[in-house]
């Protein structure tokens, strides 16, 4: 046994990256992920560059960073779903598989036959989950969905960036990525369902759902109190000090999270009048005065140099911390000793190693695997009509022969 999802099958008809982030993570966790493909083209974000993986001789392949960050751990099946065959073909593997996810357009799949009411009737355990820009319901479920709509419509831009300036989005595509591991979290869920009942289900995710969940505490700010929270930069809408400050040499982040570690701080600080000032005793006082305190607080913290401030709050155990550059990220020694940064063998690569991001799930009886890198385009495409349907080779060669794989 390789994970705690060896033996799960996964029909994988996502592109892009909602999708296959959600594909990666039941991957890892040692699903048999089928990536299919079209022929000749493949998943869009191959192309997503630069950067691209370098083959032995320095040149650039056809394999993107940004199609590695989310294809690890499956074999890829290149298949013309648009041909009556193909069709034909999906449907046997789909019959072997316990889970299919797709992100195509609501209603699109059922013209191929590739639909959850078609399918169930001969698979009725099928897990089958959508991931669109708007779910399967509602006035806006025709329309294409992405990343930036997701964030935009969501309200999570309206609440990110420095006061007064225009709405930022996230800079990393946090809706495609929510999205990705809500569909994941409920597969897993579904595949419970399914063990104990023997029923599959349609699960319906969608970005603008998932992005409107990522509100949380300013949601419920909203909803709580009736006004509309805006940009706040760095700073925490519940709790002051907690932000960004500027230093001597450059920025760290401070989080004083009550009313006990405002005391200490202060005092380290060196300006204990603030403990008693009627303004900052408390933190209710200190979120309605949040521009006074930053005033008086960034004075101080320009005092003295990143260097100490970092070493001296936290020995006074104040919760702090550098703003690291993605470099330095993955030179972190907590990083590193976390195993975030791995490598894997890759056809691309003339046999040489990528570097990827690894798996954050560490789980000590069943551990994630790393088994395939980013697979090629079509690269397992004869194993797997070998394994699964018993194809030889004249006959791959006659389908390969009518575009059909």
């Amino acid at each position: 046994m390789s994970g705690p999802l060896a033996g799960i099958r996964v029909f994988d008809l996502t592109r892009v990256l909602a999708g296959p982030s959600c594909t990666q993570i039941l991957g890892d966790l040692g699903a048999d992920v089928i990536k299919i493909e079209r022929p000749g083209i493949g998943d869009d974000t191959r192309k997503y560059g630069p950067p691209f993986v370098l083959d032995e001789n320095g040149t650039e392949t056809t394999e993107s960073g940004y199609y590695l960050s989310a294809n690890r751990n499956k074999r890829s099946v290149t298949l013309d779903l648009t041909s009556a065959e193909g069709q034909d073909l999906a449907r046997q593997m789909i019959r072997q598989c316990q889970v299919l996810a797709e992100n195509f357009k609501v209603g699109n799949l059922a013209k191929f036959g590739l639909d959850y009411p078609t399918l169930k009737i001969e698979n009725p355990g099928l897990v089958y989950c959508s991931i669109t820009g708007f779910g399967q319901t509602g006035p806006k479920a025709q329309r294409p969905g992405y990343d930036f709509m997701a964030q935009g419509l969501g309200g999570i831009m309206s609440i990110t960036g420095p006061p007064g300036e225009e709405p930022h989005r996230v800079g990393v595509p946090i809706a495609d990525l929510t999205a990705g591991l809500w569909a994941a979290l409920s597969i897993n869920a579904a595949l419970r369902h399914r063990e104990v009942t023997g029923e599959g289900q349609h699960l319906d995710i969608s970005l603008l759902d998932t992005q409107v969940s990522l509100l949380s505490i300013q949601g419920l700010n909203y909803l709580t109190s009736g006004e509309v929270p805006g940009l706040l930069g760095n700073a925490h809408p519940n709790i002051v000090p907690y932000q960004v400050f500027p230093t001597a040499d450059g920025n760290i982040i401070v989080a004083v999270g009550n009313d006990d570690q405002f005391k200490r701080f202060c005092e380290f600080a060196e300006v204990p009048e603030l403990i008693s000032d009627e303004r900052f005793v408390t933190n209710k006082a200190r979120v309605q005065n949040r521009q006074a305190l930053t005033r008086i607080l960034n004075d101080v913290m320009r005092q003295k140099p990143s260097a100490y401030w970092l070493e001296a709050l936290e020995k006074i155990k104040i919760t702090c911390g550098p703003i690291n550059t993605i470099d330095q990220v993955f030179t972190d020694d907590q990083v590193v000793a976390r195993n975030m940064q791995i490598q894997m063998d890759h056809p691309s690569a003339g046999g040489k190693s990528v570097n990827l991001i690894g798996s954050p799930a560490k789980l000590s009886a069943t551990e994630v695997s790393y088994r395939h890198a980013p697979p090629t385009l079509g690269q397992h495409t004869d194993e797997v009509l070998e394994e699964l349907l018993g194809l030889g080779a004249a006959e791959r060669d006659r389908l390969r022969d009518q575009s059909v794989i």
